[in-house]
């Protein structure tokens, strides 16, 4: 049986679940505001060269993965799409894609949580495996990221209506 996780890590936790996908005072959170659209509002875009809501999920699912090899020292290369970062759309993609990226994203999003929990209040301050910021950095950095993005597709949907 895995022990408990301390109370800074348990602080981490309901900041990534906050920011993703549990309910939270500051509004919708990053699946909250990707919830109900259609694949065609997912991949509306303001203006050409500007991202959709569809690219920002892909994109955050990539950062959890990013994120969770750097936790877990796994080696880059395994994330189900080739590239970083930002990800060009399918051409002609449908719901079945669409529903494909949301997928993704929770997987990441899973992943993520699970390497958070294992993790000990003594292991945040030190570095993350092969990088400079702080393991309890990171992971609050993740949460942000999410909150940020949620806000874009948030005015991404309004844009539509």
């Amino acid at each position: 049986m895995m022990a408990r996780p301390g109370p800074a890590v348990s602080t981490l936790l309901a900041l990534l679940d906050e920011a993703y996908d549990r309910r939270s005072w500051h509004g919708p959170n990053l699946r909250g505001g990707l919830r109900g659209l259609s694949a065609a509002r997912a991949s509306w875009r303001p203006a050409a060269g500007r991202h959709c809501a569809r690219e920002i999920a892909v994109h955050a699912a990539y950062w959890k993965y990013a994120a969770w090899r750097r936790l877990t020292g796994e080696k880059r290369g395994s994330f189900a799409r080739a590239g970083s970062n930002w990800f060009a759309l399918t051409a002609g993609a449908g719901e079945a894609d669409w529903r494909a990226d949301l997928r993704l994203l929770a997987q990441c999003h899973a992943r993520l949580r699970a390497a958070v929990a294992a993790l000990s209040d003594e292991d945040l301050p030190r570095p993350c495996p092969g990088g400079r910021e702080s393991i309890g950095r990171l992971v609050r950095g993740i949460a942000a990221h999410d909150l940020y993005h949620a806000g874009q597709i948030q005015l991404l949907k309004r844009l539509t209506k």
